[in-house]
């Protein structure tokens, strides 16, 4: 199998080269993700001198790897944020989340961006031989954030005619990279400018500004915004309150008209989503994803995929062939909500972090808060995502997340996976124990071996190889490596050491 998204054949703004030299900007926005080139936009509607830049392509990144719901309810359950934060934080919390699809609206209307936006209703339907209490449970705190919801009976999957279901009328979708590609387009007319394939090695803020140094350039900016999910410019702190998980999605052919238009997702953990595209003529695409886990903790994404694909087809007996799978990763925070605004001890960088399952909603949400505090305008919504919370409530989801790390550096002491690098085949990698040292080994197609060490240059945790994926992951923050060792995602930002054998 490929990793290849539905989204992924929507190139954007190709032609964006590499930073070269000086530059200077009022904002400079490290990441091109639906958070970055959101940013971008309500900066430069609001008269800002931008630059955005991104270690990759343009919206090459998560975003083009999301199944593209926007529901403005709490991924985890709005029962659950109001445990930890509350029923007033659980109301602010909702409100934001809405209007990060009443803003996705506005500007896809305003600009006529063909990006198949539609409102339809959202279904979270009882998981098979789940309790409905759960049910009972999210009604009430989903109605006291002041949302609106209906309490029903069966959705229209087969075997769920009698389950308990909650219905929530306004809900979106839409194809996340014709959005941005729309984005980006007034983005560029307002003035503002793009590098690509330019990795942000160092943010220092001083003397009243903050300077972004890369390998062959460097922005000098009054404020800057790290969009980039898992944060380049934190070392440490806040990434202790944040977890990284690998999502999958299949998307099968469908006649149209065989599936009602609608977003649903199930009450299982991990739980099932599953949402329309439009296609071609008479056909369209519907969406299935789930059978999260832990990045790094698995490495069996063709029987993830099997499991989907039949958790699917049961329920849905009208799905044609498989026509794109993928995964992705999310990165969920111990509260629930992400960590934006201010960065804590500074003035002048800026954070949007910690997606929590709701990259799009976040992303956009959080390009309106940033642009606000930037401004120095004061924000209701300011104190749900402070970076500098303290969610003591939170208290067993932090150790339970942590623990990981001291699990990990464990397995410095373990036996490889492999004895000799003989075992490599072509287009594999495995670890490999040489004297005290663990070795990331990738052999490529061509039979050239790839060695790094398996230490992750964020806060050094042992690496994992991701076989769909071809990359080596961390378990504990979430940096991706490519095979050649180089940073693919934050928070690291430095290669993996090379080592000879």
């Amino acid at each position: 199998m490929v990793s290849t998204s539905l989204w992924m054949d929507t190139e954007i703004l190709p032609e964006a080269g590499e930073l070269k030299g000086e530059a200077h900007c009022d904002v400079a926005v490290v990441g091109s993700g639906i958070a970055g080139l959101s940013t971008a936009y309500e900066l430069c509607k609001r008269g800002r001198s931008v630059i955005v830049i991104d270690r990759k392509g343009i919206a090459s990144g998560m975003t083009a790897r999301t199944s593209a719901h926007l529901a403005p309810l709490c991924d985890d359950l709005m029962s659950e944020f109001r445990k930890l934060r509350g029923a007033d934080a659980a109301k602010l919390f909702y409100e934001s989340q809405a209007a990060a699809v009443d803003r996705i609206e506005a500007i896809q209307a305003s600009g006529k961006i063909a990006c198949d936006f539609r409102r339809l209703d959202g279904y979270l339907f009882q998981g098979n031989s789940m309790p409905a209490d759960i049910i009972d449970q999210e009604l009430e705190a989903v109605q006291e954030a002041g949302a609106p919801v209906h309490r029903l009976v069966g959705v229209p999957l087969r075997g769920c005619e009698s389950r308990h279901v909650l219905r929530y009328p306004r809900q979106a979708t839409f194809h996340p990279l014709k959005y941005l590609a729309g984005i980006a387009a007034v983005c560029e007319t307002n003035g503002v400018r793009f590098f690509a394939n330019s990795p942000v090695e160092d943010v220092v803020e001083r003397d009243g500004a903050v300077t972004l140094r890369t390998a062959h350039g460097q922005i000098t900016a009054g404020h800057a915004v790290i969009a980039t999910n898992a944060s380049i410019a934190d070392r440490f702190q806040l990434h202790t309150k944040v977890a990284p998980y690998r999502t999958y999605v299949l998307a099968f052919a469908i006649a149209r008209g065989e599936l009602p238009d609608a977003l649903y997702w199930d009450t299982e953990d991990p739980y099932h989503y599953v949402r329309l595209q439009t296609g071609p003529d008479d056909q369209d695409f519907v969406l299935v994803g789930g059978e999260d886990h832990k990045s790094g903790e698995a490495n069996d994404a063709e029987e993830r995929f099997a499991r989907l694909e039949s958790w699917a087809r049961e329920l849905i007996p009208a799905l044609g062939k498989v026509t794109h799978s993928w995964s992705g990763q999310v990165l969920d925070t111990i509260d629930y909500a992400g960590f934006i605004g201010r960065e804590p001890g500074g003035e002048k960088v800026y954070l949007a972090m910690g997606d929590s399952g709701q990259g799009l909603t976040h992303g956009v949400m959080g390009a309106m808060l940033n642009t606000a505090l930037i401004l120095g305008e004061d924000h209701p919504w300011k104190s749900v995502y402070a970076p500098d919370r303290k969610p003591l409530a939170a208290a067993r989801n932090f150790l339970r997340e942590n623990l990981i790390i001291l699990q990990n550096l464990a397995e410095y002491v373990a036996p490889g996976e492999i004895a000799s690098l003989e075992e490599l085949k072509a287009g594999e990698g495995a670890i490999l124990r040489h004297g005290l040292e663990k070795i990331a080994a990738y052999k490529d197609k061509a039979g050239e071996l790839h060695l790094h060490a398996a230490s992750c240059t964020h806060i050094g945790c042992h690496l994992h190889w991701n076989s769909f994926e071809s990359c080596w992951d961390c378990p504990c923050h979430g940096s991706i490596f490519a095979p050649n060792g180089q940073p693919i995602n934050a928070p690291a930002v430095s290669a993996l050491r090379p080592v000879k054998v």
